[in-house]
């Protein structure tokens, strides 16, 4: 490709995730992602950015399920007395307001911020705590407060919370009412069992948050570089492109009036005492002329090459070497061959030419040579001019595009000549082969 169209670098790469363990008992959670959190997805990515603000509307109906039954339960419980039960309630009415407007902003904000989480936890624990020791059945409300604790705290934090809304209200009901030992055995055990079961489910939520948050991370990621992709694939397209016109104009637009002005030149130093000579060059730059028209219509709408169309191999060869006043000669069985083996023989002997007229020296001798075997097409070009030396660097756009255009029908292209000893170009190619 030529060095002033250079592919962009993509803007970022993708990066596999590393493996790591779990979090340990005391490790904050990974810090939330600055485009999402807790599972929530980033804004602009796979998912809508305002998807954990809607889905969390589920845990407020369960949150209000959950307060409603604790409330039945507590007001329909036959003891404690009523009064007592009364007061338990009006605690249990003050959960709403903190929840609303303390406690769903926190949960519901894309990094919570761990001060207000903590006091917001802290708050809702010694809402809770009285009417848990006043009345048994409020410890139902457990099932609501204890997801929010994985929620919002660290994984160390969120166990001693769980461990203080199941233990505590116990204690302090045992104390304060000193129930009978079947009854004080039950509820302990109840909440053992409630705490242990808390701390299993909170660190599996945990997990899957984490997790959640990973995939959607991934998949930002992986849509970013998706659209980087395309963006580089239409962007090296549209290279691919460019440098495939430039090869066509450079080997049958740029060639043809580097002719017509040779010719040009010829003319006007034989209009004086060379005539017929000068007609003749004429004739070739109206015969150049109209093939260099013929060959920019065929390059505009994409069709067969203007020496090619209707005719074989051979035949275009043969007129190209006869404007260049060289000698073709033709061996092994010749057969229809595919469009793009056809056509990169057709250029690399236009190039070829076009530099032995231009370079090889006044009057060189240039001979092709075609030949086909029963698996490959090779060209050789050869003139007896000045020649060059290929080690030395050489600019302009030639002989790069004629190894390319080989490249590209796995094909290769070779270029051999030495001060004084003239030049010889072979390209050969990999064809189908004639018994298939």
């Amino acid at each position: 490709m030529p060095a002033d169209l250079p592919l962009e670098e993509p803007a970022r790469r993708m990066r596999a995730p590393a493996a790591r363990p779990g979090p340990a008992p005391d490790a904050p959670r990974p810090a939330p992602e600055p485009d999402g959190a807790q599972g929530r997805p980033a804004p602009g990515g796979a998912r809508a950015s305002n998807t954990w603000e809607l889905s969390f509307r589920l845990w407020d109906a369960y949150f209000a399920v959950v307060w409603v039954a604790t409330l039945v339960f507590v007001l329909g419980t036959a003891h404690p007395g009523f009064h007592v039960r009364l007061a338990a309630g009006g605690l249990l009415l003050l959960l709403i307001p903190w929840y609303l407007l303390v406690g769903r902003p926190v949960l519901t904000s894309g990094a919570p911020d761990e001060r207000r989480a903590l006091g917001y936890i802290a708050g809702a624990v010694l809402l809770f705590l009285p009417p848990g020791v006043l009345v048994g059945e409020t410890r139902l409300m457990t099932f609501a407060l204890i997801p929010q604790c994985f929620n919002a705290l660290r994984l160390r934090r969120a166990l001693a919370a769980t461990t203080v809304i199941n233990i505590a209200p116990v204690a302090g009901w045992a104390l304060l009412w000193r129930p009978e030992g079947q009854v004080l055995f039950f509820n302990t055990v109840f909440a053992v069992v409630t705490l242990v079961f808390s701390t299993a489910m909170g660190s599996w939520i945990i997990r899957i948050m984490e997790q959640s948050r990973e995939r959607a991370a991934l998949i930002t990621e992986l849509d970013a570089s998706r659209h980087e992709i395309a963006r580089l694939s239409a962007a090296h397209g549209a290279l691919a492109e460019r440098e495939r016109f430039s090869r066509e104009i450079h080997d049958t637009l740029a060639q043809g009036f580097t002719s017509l002005l040779m010719l040009v030149q010829a003319v006007e130093a034989e209009l004086d005492h060379d005539l017929p000579q000068a007609r003749r060059h004429l004739a070739l730059m109206d015969e150049t002329a109209r093939q260099n028209l013929a060959e920019a219509r065929a390059l505009v709408t994409g069709g067969t090459p203007a020496d090619l169309d209707g005719a074989t191999l051979p035949d275009a060869l043969r007129r190209l070497a006869a404007r260049h006043d060289a000698s073709l000669d033709v061996t092994g069985p010749v057969r229809p061959l595919p469009a793009g083996p056809e056509v990169v023989i057709l250029r690399s002997c236009q190039e070829a030419l076009t530099n032995a007229r231009k370079h090889a020296g006044s009057s060189p001798a240039v001979a092709v040579a075609l030949t086909y075997t029963a698996d490959s097409l090779a060209l050789s070009v050869r003139d007896d001019g000045r020649g060059f030396d290929p080690g030395v660097p050489v600019g302009g756009y030639g002989l790069a595009g004629l190894r390319a255009r080989a490249a590209e029908v796995g094909g290769t292209a070779l270029i051999r000549s030495a001060p004084g000893d003239g030049t010889t170009v072979t390209v050969r190619l990999p064809v189908p082969r004639s018994d298939a």
